[in-house]
C-alpha cells in the first residue's frame, strides 16, 4: 500500500470511529456531540451570548444558533434577556439541561482519553501538530469544529 492510501486508510478509521461514538452518544443520552459540547459550555461558563458560546465551543455562531433553537425545543436551555443589558440575550442551562449534564458521557472515547494523557507532552504535541497539518492541507482549516464532531449535526444546521 502507498503512503497516500495508509493515510486515507487511517482517516477512514478515525472518521468511522466518530461515528460509531456519536451514534453511541445519541442512544445514550439523546442529544449529539455538538450540542453536548454548547450544553457543556453553558454550563461551565454560566449565562452567555450566543456569541460568546460560539467562540468558546469554536463552532460558527450560525451553527450554534441552530443547536440552540433544537435544545431550547427540548426545554434544555432557555434564551433570556441580560438584566444590566436589555439588548443582549443570554443562553442559560434549563433544570432539565443540568439534569441532562449530570453524569453525561465525554465527548470521545474513555479510552481515548487515559492513553493520550499518558503520552509524553512531546508526543502530544506531535500528534496535535499532525493533525492540524492534515487539516490545513484538507483545506479545513477554517470549518466549524468543536471539541467532537458529529458529521449529522454540521451537515444538517
Amino acid at each position: 500500500m502507498e503512503r497516500h492510501e495508509e493515510v486515507l486508510v487511517a482517516l477512514r478509521r478515525i472518521i468511522r470511529a466518530v461515528d460509531l461514538h456519536s451514534k453511541r452518544l445519541m442512544q445514550r443520552t439523546g442529544l449529539s456531540g455538538p450540542q453536548l459540547v454548547v450544553m457543556q459550555v453553558i454550563g461551565r461558563g454560566g449565562p452567555l451570548s450566543a456569541g460568546e458560546l460560539a467562540r468558546r465551543a469554536s463552532l460558527s455562531q450560525a451553527t450554534v444558533t441552530a443547536i440552540l433553537d433544537r435544545l431550547e425545543d427540548r426545554g434544555l436551555v432557555l434564551r433570556e434577556r441580560s438584566k444590566e443589558d436589555r439588548r443582549r440575550t443570554l443562553v442559560a442551562l434549563t433544570d432539565a439541561g443540568q439534569a441532562a449534564l449530570v453524569g453525561s458521557p465525554t465527548l470521545l472515547q474513555e479510552h481515548f482519553l487515559e492513553r493520550f494523557g499518558a503520552m509524553p507532552d512531546w508526543e502530544q504535541h506531535l500528534i496535535i501538530a499532525s493533525l492540524q497539518r492534515v487539516a490545513q492541507m484538507m483545506d479545513a482549516q477554517h470549518l466549524d469544529a468543536s471539541p467532537y464532531l458529529d458529521p449529522g449535526e454540521l451537515a444538517g444546521s
